[in-house]
């Protein structure tokens, strides 16, 4: 499994929007300026996330995004999943009931779940809020 640019750029995004929570909506101009990505390729993944709720946008020359929700409301898992589709290490794990024919017979099988199981247990335990925790701990480690 490899992210890509998209699920990358999701998250940075995301991590953005919660760093710069003021209440004042954020630009994307602003965000690609910070963030070092195209302001197009930002205005598709921001209309993903609008469509699904997790950024709300406002409207007008002071316009911008913000977070619909509070950072710890949104796990990486959420925001990967959303951008990726499934984060599954094979496509025999990426559908609810595995339909490949050799299931039963397959010693690798093990392995493929005993990855999907820990790639999910972390995605899904990292929260945006631990993410900017992060960064904030980046940040106030510079020294001149």
């Amino acid at each position: 499994m490899k992210i890509s640019t998209k699920g990358r750029y999701a998250l940075r995004l995301m991590l953005d929007l919660a760093l710069n929570n003021t209440g004042e909506p954020v630009r994307i101009k602003d965000i690609a300026a910070r963030q070092e990505i195209s302001d197009k390729y930002l205005e598709q993944i921001i209309s993903v996330l609008n469509k699904a709720g997790y950024v709300k946008s406002i409207r007008g020359p002071q316009g911008g995004y913000r977070l619909a929700k509070e950072p710890e409301k949104y796990t990486v898992g959420m925001i990967l999943r959303l951008t990726e589709g499934s984060l599954a290490p094979v496509s025999c794990l990426e559908d609810e009931q595995n339909l490949c024919e050799r299931s039963m017979n397959c010693a690798t099988l093990r392995l493929w779940q005993m990855l999907n199981t820990a790639i999910s247990d972390v995605v899904d335990r990292v929260t945006l809020s631990d993410l900017a925790e992060w960064q904030n701990e980046i940040s106030d480690n510079y020294v001149i």
